[in-house]
């Protein structure tokens, strides 16, 4: 609780300016990391999601998108079929299994390619996280698939700076 205190005083915000990679370039948003009495508060607003599409015998659904905060804060993108891996896993500095990482925030919802939430968590201060990324995924996340929750590609990512 003592680092939890400390960081309610400094009250330093983040932000994440989100951008869709070679999978879904239209997308744009920003994430917010607050801090508040116990924990951090998350705000996310997205534009350009891509439209849902129901799963399928041999497809998983499109949407709701999966939304991780990533162990690295680099969005480069190396393989146009498979961007961000430079960002690593979930941010999971307790060794959790997939479900319970620190990093694994809940699914983002379009409502006509928009998405805005905002949720409270424990997991984590705004420090721990600053350097690292916020990635949007194609699937949702189920919350149980090792490692990743069945989340597939990653269309969006952004680095988490002090603003």
């Amino acid at each position: 609780m003592g680092r939890m205190r400390g960081a309610w005083r400094r009250r330093r915000v983040a932000r994440a300016n989100i951008k869709g990679g070679p999978l879904a370039p239209q997308i744009r948003g920003v994430a917010y990391f607050r801090p508040v009495i116990g924990g951090t508060m998350v705000s996310v607003e997205v534009r350009g999601l891509p439209d849902y599409q129901p799963a399928t015998n041999d497809r998983p659904p499109v949407g709701p998108h999966a939304f991780h905060v990533h162990e690295i804060g680099d969005c480069t993108v190396t393989d146009p079929d498979d961007p961000f891996q430079e960002a690593g896993g979930h941010y999971d500095p307790d060794d959790q299994p997939h479900g319970n990482h620190a990093g694994d925030l809940p699914n983002l919802f379009s409502n006509n390619g928009y998405a805005k939430m905002t949720v409270f968590t424990n997991r984590f201060i705004v420090d721990e996280v600053v350097g690292r990324a916020v990635i949007i995924h194609k699937h949702p996340n189920d919350f149980r698939t090792q490692p990743a929750g069945a989340a597939g590609p990653r269309l969006a990512c952004g680095v988490i700076k002090y603003i």
